[in-house]
């Protein structure tokens, strides 16, 4: 079956019959209510790679003040990273573009309408654990801006986290709508400064940069691949929930289009945020960028500008990767509108501690944080895809999904014992989790449902047979 979708393959007009406790946000999307264009599309990956929780990824490169990876060798990992990125992505994008359904509704396929919510929480937790990071890092920005306005009368991050948050919640409770011309205003502003900062770097502490990053010697081993299994892991959890983004692009874009969609942002923006972090560790031994832009752009003005960018680029990951999913999984949970659930996704991020991953001294804690949660995410993608392409040859009936007592009730055991499998040969190599757990649980997933749970009504009616 060709893989490349014409217009008319995207579902168009919903014929299903909703329960009543089924929110607007999470029926599937028709043909004819998407707004987001492959140029919105491209600018809100390069919003969401304009990441300063990538830029502390680029810094925890440096254990005291020395790289454990050379320049190459780091971009030589990002490319790998990005390329396996990008294919998951248009991989596991498939479902949610040509039927318009979210993520949590796409989890059912394999794990059942109960299994889904433990899967859909392995998804929303780690993102609102990330919507707190990131939004403490850009109240940091916020409270550098306050202390130049007021001469440093006012100083106080904890106050700018919570304006900053509140300034989120107001801005995602608009959805899509919101996200397409914010990531597209900041994406632009936010590489201009990224790459003032790197000409910057270049320029005042390339003699640093060189002997602390370009001459090391590096290595191949272990950590070079543990740094691409921390990269992945770092897009784990977003491209797991690839059909909360594609359900939104416009009909009669192909696979191989889609992936480009993904791969040129990403590898284009990640690869200068990684680069930077990597260099202003490199040169103040610092792993928060806030901190460190304001030791090295020793100018009020410019640290001024350069913490407006900051801002601007927590708002614009925050609502790509940490606002809708969790959102979706929360309406899923409660029953709630789509503009409530964004509020409790907001104030939860509120409470997730997150001046605690932010210090320095926990730049290894981060890395570990990823690691572990991305162990599940693995093994729930490779779920998805081995259901989706192997087992089901993409046939799937979409109404099935949504009925409360039909083939998809209940809890598929062996998407819930492949995935544990997974997670505990992950575990067993944490540097290496990610792939560990993709490949574990594919295996274990295929194998189990063939033969151990080869009777399971996962497989009964007419899920083979009527292909939407």
């Amino acid at each position: 079956m060709s893989t490349n979708l014409k217009k008319e393959d995207v579902y168009d007009e919903p014929q299903i019959q909703f329960a009543a406790n089924i929110d607007e946000s999470l029926r599937p999307k028709s043909a004819k209510d998407r707004t987001v264009s492959p140029q919105n599309y491209v600018f809100m990956w390069m919003g969401d790679g304009v990441n300063l929780g990538n830029m502390t990824l680029g810094a925890s490169l440096f254990i005291a003040g020395v790289a454990t990876l050379n320049i190459f060798q780091t971009f030589v990992a990002a490319f790998i990273s990005i390329a396996i990125t990008s294919t998951i992505f248009a991989l596991n994008d498939r479902l949610g573009y040509k039927t318009g359904i979210p993520y949590v509704v796409h989890l059912r396929m394999s794990f059942g309408e109960k299994g889904a919510i433990i899967s859909s929480l392995l998804r929303g937790i780690p993102a609102i654990i990330w919507y707190g990071f990131q939004s403490w890092i850009g109240g940091t920005a916020l409270n550098e801006i306050a202390k130049i306005a007021t001469s440093g009368t006012f100083d106080n991050v904890a106050i700018c986290f919570v304006v900053i948050q509140l300034i989120q919640i107001v801005l995602s409770m608009y959805g899509f709508h919101a996200i397409k011309w914010v990531e597209t205003l900041v994406s632009v502003v936010i590489i201009g400064a990224l790459l003032y900062v790197f000409v910057i770097l270049l320029k005042d502490h390339s003699a640093v940069i060189a002997e602390k990053w370009v001459r090391t010697k590096g290595t191949w081993g272990l950590p070079f691949f543990g740094f691409i299994m921390v990269f992945m892991g770092n897009y784990a959890a977003i491209f797991l929930s690839a059909a909360d983004y594609s359900r939104e692009l416009k009909a009669g874009i192909s696979d191989s289009k889609r992936g480009l969609l993904y791969f040129s942002p990403i590898l284009v923006v990640y690869s200068v945020t990684l680069a930077i972090g990597a260099m202003l560790a490199s040169v103040t031994g610092i792993t928060n960028p806030v901190k460190a832009f304001a030791i090295v752009v020793d100018n009020s003005y410019i640290t001024f500008f350069v913490s407006v960018f900051i801002v601007l680029g927590t708002i614009a990951v925050n609502m790509v990767a940490n606002i809708i999913p969790p959102t979706y999984v929360i309406t899923l949970l409660t029953k709630a509108k789509f503009k409530v659930s964004v509020t409790i996704t907001g104030l939860l991020a509120l409470g997730s501690f997150p001046w605690l991953l932010v210090q320095d001294s926990n730049a290894e804690g981060l890395n570990l944080f990823i690691l572990t949660y991305s162990a599940f995410l693995g093994p729930i993608v490779s779920i998805l895809l081995v259901e989706y392409y192997i087992l089901r040859k993409q046939k799937i009936n979409i109404e099935e999904l949504y009925q409360e007592n039909g083939t998809f009730s209940g809890l598929n055991p062996a998407a819930v014992l492949a995935m544990c499998i997974g997670a505990t040969g992950a575990f067993l190599v944490v540097k290496l989790a990610w792939i560990i757990g993709l490949i574990t649980s594919g295996i274990a997933y295929y194998l189990l449902t063939k033969y151990a749970f080869k009777d399971s009504k996962f497989k009964r009616g007419t899920i083979f047979e009527k292909n939407i």
